[in-house]
């Protein structure tokens, strides 16, 4: 696979979960449609798989981790209401539901599942027309077979009789179609059949599309008609191997693109991306996970607000000129080589939300210069407009934790801290009491932030040494979060004993409260499951605050 495990060379605690693949049975594979039952792996793949060395046992627990984690960041389908199904009918008998408006009666059919949206032109000759002209809603998953279990096997027959649905669907209706979710069939069985498919919703009208394969092979090539739909304003596209840009005429735009998601999409050409920013005038939320072959996202764009990485890998990020990105989140990374991946914070000078930053995995870029241990803040090396913030550090990984100070004073504004402390089983020493006293001065914790959450807190001497020294100096801070993963502790009492040296320091602050919390989560889950809803969420003030505690003490 073309992420693969690393083995010693990792330091964090995810092992083999590492690569961005939690385990059947995780919250990952707990998102995953049941009835959008996998495929067994093809000949090819499974040979590349073994040859890799990532997989040499349980190859459809892979895949059905590799469809979960997909199903994650899909868009869920839209939602099918049958209140008015509950509603006792007109003691006088009379069908008042047929008199109603086209308008309205097309509304509600657009709202039905295809197959009971379909069967209401055999009610009456007043219904016959209305699903043809109703904007309709197309969820394959709706046409499998409800309560079938047939095994991995069985599954291809079962999206087969969903592939021929979808074409007589497509064929039938007229258009416009308000949604589509494909993602029940085995796409790379039917080339032809599929072009069409993109084909017909170009020419009828789509509004959002979701295409997924089901997700072997991961070459599966995407038909360059997809790039014909004028009319999209969400596109998400999962496991294909992306057209090459260069055979597409200049003219092709997605002039009302207002979201895109590539999940596990292969691009082999870096240029293909700056293509899709370049043609997508109107696009505000970007969602990539687990990028392919491509290791370097160059952001250039007049109407970004939003990106999302999940499962970065080896993933150069360079934001260039995106006068209206406001939320740059990286929700998990690979390095597979040791070699940490650039991000660079060029002109965007909306950017209020942005991490999780890594010193292990990220070497941080402000403008021209290249942030290093012992950096210190002037004009050239800060990102005022940022007020909140994540990262992720080993405190027992000294030269990491070392970092810590100079990614701070790099965004002196920030409010909100959302801090992360990694265990590794291969720790190289932890920082000293002197180093954090001599650390001087730090914009933001000693004037501006309010709040820190710390996740991942296991009592140890590098954690406690930091949070000392963050006590000392912010003067601001409001209220001081400690999250420890589910199962650190073998009770309250000896997690409350962990954070009692904190009380032996003189806080900056007297107005701040510190609540000890443990994680619904234990150590390797990742928080973006719960949480990435609510990155691309404008409305949620911070996406990086994960409502996974299960209670806590208040100091």
């Amino acid at each position: 696979m073309y992420h693969a495990h690393q083995g010693p060379r990792c330091r964090c605690s995810h092992g083999p979960r590492c690569a961005g693949a939690p385990p059947e049975g995780s919250l990952a594979a707990a998102a995953l449609n049941s009835r959008v039952r996998p495929f067994p792996m093809d000949a090819a793949s499974e040979a590349q798989q073994r040859e890799c060395g990532v997989v040499t046992e349980g190859l459809d627990a892979h895949i059905v981790t590799l469809l979960s984690c997909v199903h994650s960041v899909l868009p869920s389908p839209p939602v099918v209401s049958y209140h008015a199904a509950l509603l006792p009918p007109p003691e006088d008998g009379v069908d008042r539901i047929s008199d109603l408006p086209d308008k309205i009666l097309g509304d509600i059919v657009s709202r039905l599942p295809v197959k009971d949206g379909a069967r209401t032109a055999a009610l009456s000759c007043r219904w016959r027309g209305v699903w043809r002209y109703a904007p309709l809603v197309l969820i394959d998953s709706d046409l499998l077979t409800v309560g079938g279990d047939s095994g991995l096997q069985d599954a291809r027959a079962d999206a087969r009789r969903v592939a021929y649905a979808v074409s007589d669907i497509l064929d039938a209706h007229p258009g416009p179609f308000r949604c589509v979710h494909l993602v029940c069939s085995g796409l790379e069985e039917y080339p032809d059949l599929l072009a069409r498919w993109l084909h017909l919703l170009a020419v009828k009208g789509v509004g959002e599309l979701v295409l997924a394969n089901r997700p072997w092979p991961l070459d599966t090539p995407l038909p360059p008609t997809v790039f014909g739909m004028a009319t999209l304003t969400r596109l998400y596209l999962g496991v294909f191997q992306f057209p090459d840009t260069t055979a597409i005429r200049c003219a092709v735009a997605f002039p009302r693109l207002r979201e895109l998601g590539l999940c596990f999409v292969a691009m082999l050409r870096r240029e293909d991306m700056e293509f899709l920013l370049s043609r997508s005038p109107v696009l505000e939320i970007l969602c990539i996970q687990a990028n392919v072959f491509v290791k370097h996202l160059d952001l250039v764009s007049r109407s970004l607000r939003c990106v999302q990485i999940i499962e970065g890998i080896d993933l150069n990020i360079a934001v260039k000129n995106a006068p209206h990105l406001q939320r740059l989140i990286i929700w998990s990374s690979t390095v597979r080589d040791d070699l940490p991946r650039l991000v660079k914070i060029g002109h965007a000078p909306s950017l209020s939300i942005l991490g999780y930053l890594e010193p292990e995995r990220h070497t941080l870029q402000v403008g021209n210069t290249i942030i290093k241990a012992g950096t210190r803040a002037s004009p050239n090396t800060t990102v005022p407009s940022v007020k909140i913030l994540g990262l992720r550090v080993y405190f027992s990984i000294r030269n990491n934790a070392k970092m810590l100070p100079s990614f701070l004073r790099c965004f002196p504004n920030v409010e909100t801290l959302h801090l992360e402390s990694r265990e590794t089983y291969q720790p190289t020493g932890r920082l000293s009491n002197k180093f954090w006293q001599e650390v001087g001065a730090i914009e933001c914790v000693q004037s501006h932030i309010k709040l820190m959450v710390f996740y991942g807190f296991r009592g140890e001497r590098g954690e406690l040494s930091f949070l000392k020294f963050f006590l000392e100096s912010a003067r601001m801070l409001t209220k001081l979060v400690i999250v420890f993963n589910k199962g650190s502790f073998a009770s309250v009492a000896e997690a409350n004993s962990k954070v009692k040296p904190l009380f032996s320091t003189k806080w900056a602050s007297r107005e701040c409260s510190l609540l000890l919390l443990e994680s619904a989560l234990p150590a390797g889950e990742d928080k973006w499951l719960l949480n990435f809803k609510t990155g691309s969420d404008f409305s949620t003030k911070d996406p990086f605050t994960c409502a996974v505690a299960l209670g806590g003490c208040s100091f």
